[in-house]
């Protein structure tokens, strides 16, 4: 999760939120379907949506569009474009920490390729440190594959597996169910990642509860999928809602990073760009 949207929300007050049911999970062989998918040069295209409300009032929504990239070990590499919006109090909180981002942000989408180790960013938020120093990408090193899905990976073997182990309702190749935040952060290392701090049964036995619907083809893949998180956030919580559209599985394509020359480091120009990827993906 973002460290200003976090800082944002930390300067307006107290989060609060309550929580929403959920359900159990369903079987196909969707999971072999997905593993047979995991090979170099293989791809999938995404359109994905996120919301996350800290408050009726601190609202941040995105989407996220491109292609996604296998191996043998799942996904590998990412080219995609994000967009970010704000609600009113949240952009006005966002504005007093940091103007210059928060408005480029709002200009157009954040241009994201992206491998397993480093993440290169281009777009408006970046653009005048890159004319500047003549580069089309600023590279930011030891970051993490922005997932399909906010809340749920299924593009993870394990994951995948997990939420269709115990069905609350199948039909029609529509399954749906729920899972506590706890749960899917020992199985999920992008839901781990991103929220796993928050995830984990604390002292006061608060859990967190995620609700999902997947859609599956006649092969088993995915096809869609649909998920709302309510995740323990210090004294409250935090509502995420996202959803994902799979297409043209199994297409022929591979991810290319930027070539060296044209890529400069987060560090070299530290004071001009974000310390992190901007959005709420990475």
């Amino acid at each position: 999760m973002n460290r200003a949207i976090l800082g944002a929300v930390a300067i307006v007050g107290a989060v609060q939120l309550t929580a929403m049911p959920a359900q159990a999970e369903s079987k196909i062989d969707a999971v072999k379907a997905l593993k047979a998918e995991l090979a170099r040069g293989r791809a999938v295209n995404v359109q994905a949506t996120a919301k996350m409300t800290f408050t009726p009032t601190l609202v941040t929504t995105s989407s996220l569009e491109g292609t996604i990239g296998f191996d043998q070990r799942g996904a590998a590499a990412s080219d995609v474009a994000q967009t970010v919006r704000y609600s009113k109090d949240l952009l006005r909180s966002m504005t007093r920490l940091d103007r210059e981002e928060t408005e480029a942000l709002q200009q157009g989408p954040v241009q994201l390729i992206s491998s397993r180790t480093a993440s290169y960013v281009a777009g408006p938020v970046v653009d005048q440190t890159l004319q500047r120093q003549g580069a089309s990408w600023v590279r930011y090193r030891n970051t993490e594959l922005p997932p399909s899905n906010l809340i749920v990976e299924v593009l993870e073997p394990d994951t995948l597996k997990t939420l269709l182990a115990k069905p609350a309702s199948v039909r029609d190749g529509v399954v749906k169910g729920s899972i506590r935040t706890s749960k899917l952060a020992a199985v999920s290392p992008a839901f781990a990642s991103r929220f796993g701090s928050h995830s984990k049964k604390g002292k006061k036995g608060r859990d967190g509860k995620v609700a999902y619907t997947l859609w599956l083809g006649p092969t088993g893949l995915v096809e869609r999928v649909a998920a709302k998180a309510v995740i323990p956030f210090y004294d409250g919580s935090v509502q995420v809602e996202s959803s994902t559209r799979f297409s043209d599985w199994g297409r022929q394509a591979t991810v290319l990073l930027p070539l060296e020359g044209d890529v400069i480091d987060q560090g070299q120009v530290k004071d001009s760009v974000p310390e992190d990827v901007p959005g709420i993906w990475n």
